[in-house]
């Protein structure tokens, strides 16, 4: 059964996106700290330290999520889990993406390319994470 825009676009799912977006910087800043603690301090290669801070962002994410912003009671937790990571990761991709084709077809500013790439992200990670993992 597909929902009309207004029936799915509704104050509480407004709510839940800020919710969603204040979880996601929470995230920016988990990963950077424990992928700057694995390089810089442990001297981890650099890209299996970014995949630890990644991989403990979304844990992160995934547990406030869970609490906060969907208020989940799933008694899979494990299942639950397991979705909101491969979201992550196909995020992670659409991220990736999105970041390329702005800049190395579009030749857009990087920075500027990060944040619109991050924007649709966003929209992606919380839709599927409110229709799929959190339903």
């Amino acid at each position: 059964m597909l929902l009309s825009l207004k029936e799915f676009w509704t104050e509480a799912t407004f709510y839940k996106l800020l919710k969603f977006g204040a979880v996601g910087l929470s995230g920016v800043v988990v990963d950077f700290a424990f992928t700057y603690f694995f390089k810089e301090i442990v001297k981890i290669q650099k890209y299996v330290a970014n995949c630890i801070g990644f991989t403990v962002a979304a844990t992160t994410n995934y547990i406030l999520n869970r609490i906060w912003t969907f208020n989940s009671h799933n008694p899979d937790i494990a299942v639950e889990y397991l979705r909101f990571f491969i979201v992550s990761l196909l995020g992670l991709g659409i991220n990736s993406l999105v970041l390329w084709l702005l800049v190395s077809k579009f030749r857009w500013n990087f920075y500027f390319s990060k944040l619109i790439a991050i924007g649709v992200t966003m929209i992606w990670n919380f839709i599927a994470n409110l229709v799929y993992t959190f339903h």
